[in-house]
């Protein structure tokens, strides 16, 4: 084991996911500590790897050099270093905090510390691969979260032939990016791939065998009801992994506080991608990392650069299997089904709101205006149209005062 102190690394990145190795790929001479054994690699297509139709080597990122299966301990503030559980102590001129988020786990009847048998979270790889060596054809399956992480494992776990029930708590599916009419078309796709979907309902517990080791058996709703379960999947969001951050007496709230240059309060500290919070907000998305770790990059190079919030645009595809369990009197979908949202999709007083709906295509487009500027939308089915829609709002472009909100949703202007 290293015990001695290695020679001080100018910048030192803690956390080799999508945000760790964009900076590593950005900023020369990087030291990047990650505590998976893995190399780095896109967290977005996970559920892809789920499903079968992509192998890790697929998903991972540009080559980056990382002391792999390495744990930061402690940050030494004063003397400007790290301690790792392998004994290594690393110096450091700039450190970087990219140390991502954990899956949030729910207090739940029977979920200890230790997950009992067939309990998976789903946000690494890890336990990507986990869940995918414990699925099989007719495996039931219950995954807690209508998020569009659980909505997305859902659509998984289905396509590898498995029994899923999807428990959301919410009125409706993908609350924070969906208007309740197209979460209902999502809801109706999802059916028809044989999911059976529960909005509204409250999960208490977890029925799990006796004996030393447990394994859940069922998952007990709130009014008594039980969902029989071989796999129970924990969707339940994620929470800003800061404690090493506080530890250290840096400035945490919801996540390690950072100002427009990704700085902490430590000037020679910086924090990017989920762990990070930018004007009380933590994003929590890939596209926020990606653009807060390229602002970095300009910043540790001495270039002006300031990081002024990140305008996300949510995209997901739901493939549709050649083969599927359709539920009792659904139709199995025969194509891919598109979805993308952006920006406050629910209109407030005195907004505008244009809708465009067509059943036997199945496609839903809708568009909040807000003064002259786009205040969001939704796009279900025929994306045609997002690409000048997300142009339009990214830029917080003034909307031409001779422009209709039927030409915003009918202009195909392409992504």
């Amino acid at each position: 084991m290293r015990t001695q102190t290695e020679n001080a690394a100018r910048v030192v990145v803690i956390g080799a996911g999508m945000a760790g190795a964009r900076l590593a790929a950005r900023v020369p001479g990087v030291t990047v500590i990650g505590e998976e054994a893995h190399a780095p690699y896109n967290r977005v297509l996970l559920a892809e790897v789920l499903a079968g139709r992509y192998e890790p080597d697929v998903i991972a990122l540009p080559p980056a050099e990382v002391r792999r299966g390495v744990r930061v301990v402690r940050i030494d503030r004063t003397e400007r270093q790290v301690l790792c559980d392998d004994g290594g102590v690393i110096g450091y001129e700039r450190l970087v905090l990219a140390t991502g988020s954990n899956p949030v786990l729910p207090p739940l009847r029977g979920l200890g510390h230790t997950l009992p048998d067939g309990v998976h979270p789903f946000r690494t790889l890890d336990d990507c691969l986990a869940l995918r060596a414990a699925v099989r054809p007719g495996v039931r399956a219950v995954v807690i979260g209508g998020g569009l992480l659980g909505v997305s494992a859902a659509r998984a776990l289905a396509e590898c032939g498995a029994q899923v029930v999807l428990a959301q708590q919410g009125e409706h599916l993908m609350e924070r990016q969906l208007d309740a009419e197209a979460a209902g078309m999502l809801r109706r796709h999802l059916e028809a791939l044989g999911v059976e979907v529960h909005t509204e309902c409250r999960v208490r517990g977890l029925r799990c065998t006796d004996g030393k080791t447990p394994a859940v058996r069922a998952v007990e709703m709130a009014d008594g009801y039980e969902l029989e379960a071989e796999i129970t999947v924990l969707a339940c969001g994620v929470r800003p992994r800061a404690g090493l951050a506080q530890a250290a007496g840096l400035d945490v709230r919801k996540g390690i506080v950072v100002d427009g240059e990704l700085r902490t309060s430590d000037p020679y500290i910086h924090a990017v991608g989920d762990c990070a919070e930018h004007g009380g907000k933590v994003y929590g998305l890939a596209g926020a990392a990606l653009e807060q770790a390229d602002v970095l990059a300009e910043v540790l190079a001495g270039r002006p650069a300031r990081y002024e919030g990140t305008r996300a645009l949510t995209r997901l595809t739901l493939r549709s299997p050649s083969v599927a369990p359709a539920a009792a009197g659904a139709t199995v979908p025969t194509g891919n089904l598109d979805l993308a949202a952006f920006g406050d999709s629910r209109p407030m007083p005195g907004d505008d709101v244009i809708r465009l709906a067509d059943a036997t295509r199945n496609a839903y487009r809708t568009v909040v205006v807000r003064g002259d500027r786009l205040a969001g939308g939704v796009l279900f089915g025929d994306l045609a149209a997002v690409g000048t829609l997300a142009r339009t709002w990214q830029d917080d472009a003034l909307l031409p005062a001779d422009m209709s909100l039927l030409h915003l949703l009918t202009n195909d202007g392409g992504f």
